[in-house]
C-alpha cells in the first residue's frame, strides 16, 4: 500500500496529475485521501479538495504550497514524521 501511494506523490511532484489521481482514487486509505485532497487543491477545485480533507486529520489551509505538502506526505509515508 504505501509504495503505490509514494508513487502517487512522486507522480504529482512531477506534474502527472492524472497518474497520481488514479492511484489516490483507487485507495480507501487516509493517506490516499490526503493525497487526493492535495491533487484537487492543485487542480483548483477547492470544494472537492475540502471534501477529501474532511476525510483526513489535515486541513485545506495547513499548507500554502501544494508541493511542500506533497513532500510532507512523502516524508510521512517514508516514516519521517
Amino acid at each position: 500500500m504505501p509504495r503505490s501511494l509514494q508513487q502517487a506523490v512522486e507522480l504529482a511532484l512531477h506534474d502527472d496529475w492524472n497518474g497520481a489521481h488514479e492511484i489516490a482514487q483507487a485507495s480507501d486509505e487516509v493517506m490516499a485521501h490526503w493525497i487526493h485532497a492535495v491533487l484537487h487543491k492543485i487542480e483548483g477545485d477547492e470544494w472537492n479538495s475540502r471534501y477529501w480533507y474532511r476525510r483526513t486529520p489535515h486541513e485545506y489551509e495547513e499548507y500554502a504550497d501544494p508541493k511542500a505538502e506533497l513532500r510532507a506526505i512523502a516524508a510521512t509515508l517514508q516514516g519521517g514524521e
